[in-house]
């Protein structure tokens, strides 16, 4: 198979410099502002943005070797989750520690501006390059009755308290 190239097409902003003080998920993130900057040969792609609550943020994890080294037990294939101290398959987990880092969230759109988009709910570190946006659609994308693996054994204290990592939280 071939070496895939990708390019980005815009830069995400966010007061997170620190990825142990970033909010591991955006339901972690409520009033997590930030914004998304398209570079100008890509605006012409946001026209009719504005009608979509929520957008898909697909981004590249670019500090990937040093969230490697803060993260005990990892390996290229098993990994120990934020959530749990048991080591888990790698696709069995949301962590950054991943074969390919691509990062994907679900952000709330606040406004546009011409290129930028005013987000919330940002779980992504300052500066992450931005590969693509897509809209959520709620018709497209909300599964009910599905089944969380390891994840519906975790409290809901357990995940908010590991979960919310704030930069301003000591």
């Amino acid at each position: 198979m071939e070496r895939l190239t990708v390019e980005p097409i815009g830069i995400i902003h966010s007061d997170h410099q620190d990825p142990k003080r970033t909010p591991i998920q955006p339901v972690c993130a409520a009033g997590s502002r930030g914004y998304v900057e398209v570079f100008p040969q890509y605006a012409e792609g946001l026209d009719d943005i504005e009608g979509f609550s929520h957008l898909h943020l697909i981004y590249w994890l670019h500090r990937m070797p040093e969230m490697i080294k803060s993260i005990p037990g990892t390996s290229p294939l098993k990994v120990v989750p934020f959530l749990e101290d048991v080591p888990r398959g790698v696709f069995a987990t949301r962590t950054p520690v991943r074969p390919n880092p691509i990062g994907l969230s679900i952000v709330r759109l606040v406004e546009r501006r011409g290129c930028e988009l005013s987000v919330d709910d940002l779980d992504v570190l300052d500066d992450t390059p931005l590969l693509d946006i897509k809209p959520y659609v709620e018709g497209f994308d909300l599964r009910v009755g599905t089944r969380g693996g390891w994840t519906a054994k975790v409290t809901t204290e357990t995940f908010l308290s590991r979960g919310e990592r704030r930069p301003d939280a000591d």
